[in-house]
């Protein structure tokens, strides 16, 4: 399965761009699409999920094109987007029912099907409690297991561990990990964390166009030797992050443990094993 997305453009109004000549190919497996906010990433989810239309530029998917042909992709489409919303006088089977009527989904299996996402989400003790008591990461958790209802072979999640307890974002990483050996799965997100546990590759936005799409392997090696990390006292360190490229700090007594991004690092200082996010904010800075 393949998804050719070739020249996107998104313009609003006569001077605001969502995406700009967007090209990119997905094919099974997971890609993580990582972007500060801005970058375009719900834009492009949007546009994919035949919500929007571009302003230019076309999508295939297996040669043929979901821009005029939009139910091709639909019918087999699983989408949990950034501003989910539900039903609140309804508890989760019957708002599942309603969303499986919705997407053609029913027949006998359809009450064993809801149970069985509701145990992989960890609502089922829950389940026949309205939604209007459930938290935030409990409707969350409902938002993924609508979007796995038709049993898609394409899966969409824009910001979906939003509210998640650590607990749930590891159940839910260890859910998609399951589902990725058929299926393409492109998960959103500006947190590298929710990433580099299961992406196989990476996509990078910034300002509504690709950076760069590889293995994290080969993105880390852009920063190979340009990470390290110094100690700075607390009255230096307002000049120190003005004058590079900081990733993390954090005080130590009086002092900050401070990791930055350099190619001309201070004498003695030796450089430190890169990660995805020193990369990313390397990325997106520069």
């Amino acid at each position: 399965m393949q998804l050719d997305i070739k020249n996107i453009t998104k313009k609003y109004g006569s001077n605001k761009f969502g995406l700009r000549d967007y090209s990119i190919n997905i094919s099974t497996g997971i890609l993580g699409l990582l972007g500060p906010n801005g970058a375009g990433k719900s834009t492009l989810i949007k546009i994919i999920s035949t919500i929007n239309k571009p302003t230019d530029g076309e999508i295939f998917l297996n040669d043929k094109n979901i821009i005029k042909r939009p139910n091709h992709i639909r019918k087999i489409l699983g989408y949990l987007p950034q501003d989910f919303g539900v039903y609140p006088n309804l508890n989760a089977y019957e708002f599942l029912t309603y969303i499986a009527a919705m997407k053609g989904v029913g027949g006998k299996g359809l009450r064993s099907k809801i149970e069985q996402l509701l145990e992989g989400v960890n609502l089922i003790e829950v389940a026949k409690n309205h939604l209007n008591t459930y938290s935030g990461g409990m409707i969350q958790r409902i938002g993924i297991a609508q979007a796995l209802l038709n049993n898609p072979k394409i899966l969409i999640f824009d910001e979906p561990t939003v509210g998640l307890d650590p607990e749930e974002r590891l159940r839910f990483r260890d859910l998609l990990s399951e589902l990725a050996n058929d299926r393409i799965i492109i998960l959103s997100s500006h947190i590298v964390s929710d990433i580099e546990t299961i992406a196989d590759k990476v996509a990078i936005m910034k300002k509504g166009s690709l950076i760069v799409k590889e293995t994290q392997n080969n993105i880390i090696k852009l920063v190979e030797g340009k990470v390290f990390e110094t100690v700075v006292s607390k009255d230096n360190i307002p000049n120190f992050k003005a004058c590079n490229n900081v990733v993390s700090s954090y005080r130590i007594q009086n002092n900050f443990r401070v990791r930055y991004i350099t190619e001309r690092p201070n004498k003695n200082e030796q450089a430190v094993e890169a990660t995805l996010e020193d990369a990313y904010i390397y990325l997106v800075k520069n």
